[in-house]
């Protein structure tokens, strides 16, 4: 039944009121198993993050910018993984998604991850002000600033990526109406276009390389002033103690950016690539940052693995 609705949403229409989501294409027969390891990684992902805010709401010594910024990033994951993976057709074939929903779900889905960039570029300044800067670290980054801060990088993003939708919409859909991949990701949307979309293609990329790029620079010059001040300790002890404080920021920053821009560029220039791969991999790197962060800053964070600690110590007695 499939193939036939295939066959007719292929040729003979303009404009579709719905497109289909195809899941994996050539892993339709796995997608009950492939969507094992998918359900865990949401269930983590809104489990952590929800934690992480319960537990800074919680206790009023983490009222401090570093975990404002930190909440700030467990919604913005929390938002993310479930823009994608509600649409996700694994287990109830549900593979019909309206047009507007579908650049609805696009444009929640790239907003959020241009605003988590942004944030993590505001916990890296948080750091470099704490390291460099201490005695001026709380006049500086006060919770007004930290709010202005955080409203910035929400307006950033929001207008930012306004036309990935606006340029969509404004396509002519006459091709096929079939996205190969179990969300609506911009470059798949467009691409269905029979249209010159250069226009679209070439904003992704700004997007990708000027917006996220100049994130990738402001985070780098920080932790340039950042290593300066840590090799400028006295002591051996002392620079490893004040390098600690950056890791989890650091492995957050490693597990967001790496990925990132290398599967824009699959995306676009990667035709020797399998198609399965090539949506794979990014279905899988949609939930990893929302999956790790919480986990990373759980684990490596003293002061939110004792509080979790006590909680379930707690609960034990």
């Amino acid at each position: 039944m499939f193939t036939l609705m295939q066959d007719s949403n292929t040729t003979g229409f303009t404009n579709p009121s719905t497109f289909i989501l195809l899941g994996i294409p050539g892993l339709e027969v796995a997608h009950v198993w492939i969507s094992i390891p998918f359900c865990v990684m949401y269930i983590i992902a809104i489990l952590g993050n929800v934690t992480i805010l319960f537990i800074v709401r919680r206790e009023p010594s983490l009222h401090v910018p570093m975990y404002y910024f930190l909440c700030m990033l467990a919604v913005t994951d929390l938002v993310l993984c479930m823009s994608a993976l509600p649409k996700i057709i694994f287990w109830f074939n549900f593979r019909e998604i309206d047009f507007s929903e579908c650049l609805t779900q696009m444009y929640f889905i790239h907003s959020f991850l241009t605003m988590e960039s942004g944030i993590i570029v505001a916990m890296a300044f948080d750091r470099y002000v704490a390291i460099c800067d201490p005695l001026r670290h709380s006049t500086i980054l006060t919770n007004a600033v930290v709010a202005k801060i955080g409203l910035a990088m929400v307006l950033r993003s929001t207008i930012v990526i306004l036309p990935y939708p606006v340029l969509a919409r404004q396509w002519p859909y006459c091709r096929t109406n079939i996205i190969q991949n179990p969300y609506c990701a911009h470059i798949a949307v467009v691409t269905l276009a029979c249209a010159d979309i250069r226009i679209s293609s070439y904003y992704g990329l700004f997007v990708q390389f000027c917006v996220i790029g100049l994130d990738v620079i402001f985070i780098v010059i920080s932790y340039i002033q950042i290593l300066r001040a840590i090799f400028s300790l006295p002591t051996k002890d002392a620079r490893v103690k004040t390098f600690g404080t950056c890791g989890s920021h650091l492995v957050v920053i490693l597990a967001f950016y790496i990925p990132g821009p290398l599967i824009s560029l699959m995306s676009r220039f990667g035709q020797n690539v399998p198609l399965h791969i090539q949506v794979l991999i990014p279905n899988v790197y949609l939930l990893m940052p929302p999956m790790l962060n919480p986990i990373i800053y759980g684990v490596r964070t003293k002061q939110i693995r004792d509080r979790l600690l006590q909680l379930f110590a707690h609960k034990g007695a």
